[in-house]
């Protein structure tokens, strides 16, 4: 007899844990998608055999821990997560679990609709025009983000230009010109991806808008030389 009270209770406590790792239709439905994590990043949502997974940062299959029904454990963030609606905007958002009972819920991470892209997506798509319309966007909001910070940009345009992507690197430092019109350096980097790309034309023009806002610059004036002379 003892033996039987044993199963059902080892029997109890198996079905519970697998109940407890199961997630509902409507709830799976309900938060499968992309989630805004910051003005050029995003999370995915999304489930495998009804167990909840994210991609983030080039991570393509983090498992958040089930705590409960609605609540989750992310290791890599180090934080618990909700789903919820705004009630402000209506607007269903994943959000950061407060630490400390009464402390007001903060809305950070909006859910995009379908097809909805970052600017850093769009840039990867070769949708140029959408990516730059973002990222004016995101200075109009902030001109301090990170995201459209000229070092940065600049830095990712020779990483791309390394990789001889000529038509992403011109792509990244005409965004740069946009963003920076007033800048000697962005059209410095927009000349020499001309250059590479063996658009002499469009590097001596570009070389020469540098010299406009910094008449002192040594490479774009020897780059110009150059250029003038085999024209």
């Amino acid at each position: 007899m003892k033996f039987d009270y044993f199963f059902l209770f080892l029997t109890f406590v198996l079905f519970s844990g697998c109940s407890n790792n199961s997630n509902n239709p409507e709830f799976i439905k309900k938060v499968t998608g992309r989630y805004l994590y910051n003005s050029d990043e995003v999370i995915q949502v999304y489930f495998e055999e009804n167990e909840m997974f994210l991609k983030w940062r080039g991570a393509n299959k983090i498992k958040p821990l089930k705590v409960d029904d609605t609540t989750f454990f992310v290791k890599e963030m180090n934080e618990k997560i909700w789903f919820l609606n705004n009630p402000a905007n209506q607007k269903e958002y994943m959000v950061f679990v407060p630490k400390e009972e009464n402390t007001q819920i903060v809305y950070n991470f909006m859910k995009l609709k379908e097809g909805e892209k970052v600017p850093s997506e769009y840039l990867e798509n070769k949708e140029f025009d959408k990516a730059l319309v973002g990222y004016l966007v995101i200075k109009k909001k902030d001109s301090l983000d990170s995201s459209i910070d000229e070092k940065y940009l600049n830095s990712l345009g020779y990483k791309t230009l390394r990789e001889k992507n000529f038509e992403l690197a011109t792509a990244i430092f005409m965004i740069n010109v946009a963003l920076y019109p007033k800048s000697s350096n962005v059209y410095d980097s927009l000349g020499e991806a001309y250059m590479k790309s063996g658009d002499t034309v469009k590097a001596i023009e570009n070389y020469k808008m540098s010299l406009t806002f910094d008449s002192g610059n040594l490479r774009a004036k020897n780059q110009l030389k150059k250029l003038e002379k085999n024209e």
